[in-house]
């Protein structure tokens, strides 16, 4: 009986250390799924950016508003959704847990509804990784501007 009970504990232990390892995210993980999601913005691939979503990600637009799950992976694909270029840098890694915030510099140019656009902007992207599963669960984006008006 009592070996029993030690083997029991032991198999608890090792599996509960196994599930909270299986949800550490890393910083590898990071950069693939914002290279994924970016392919797919690349290659209006609305499947792509689809994948690599929360189901209950939402992104906070420069003008204040919200902009939805579905909105986000319907413009990834849309005709009136055009980018010429763009490119990510500026990569800046904060890592807890399950969790990431990541401040990154996105620049690009391109068209939407018939107007054009030429942005240069500072990102934060919130990543989570839950059962094992990495994905964008929120994203802000603020433009880059020369004149510095509070810090």
């Amino acid at each position: 009986m009592k070996n029993t009970i030690i083997i029991c504990l032991f198999l608890l232990t090792t599996l509960t250390g196994c599930y909270k390892t299986k949800n550490i995210l890393t910083e590898e993980e990071v950069m693939l799924i914002i290279n994924k999601f970016d392919e797919g913005w690349r290659h209006k691939s609305s499947k792509e950016v689809d994948e690599t979503l929360s189901p209950v990600y939402i992104y906070f637009t420069q003008s204040g508003g919200l902009f939805i799950r579905d909105s986000i992976v319907q413009t990834a694909g849309s005709p009136e959704y055009l980018l010429d270029t763009m490119e990510r840098n500026s990569f800046s890694v904060s890592l807890y847990g399950n969790t990431a915030v990541v401040s990154t510099r996105w620049k690009g140019k391109g068209v939407y509804k018939g107007i054009p656009f030429n942005e240069d902007q500072r990102c934060s992207i919130t990543i989570i990784k839950k059962d094992n599963k990495v994905q964008i669960l929120s994203e802000h984006c603020t433009p880059i501007k020369q004149n510095k008006i509070f810090h």
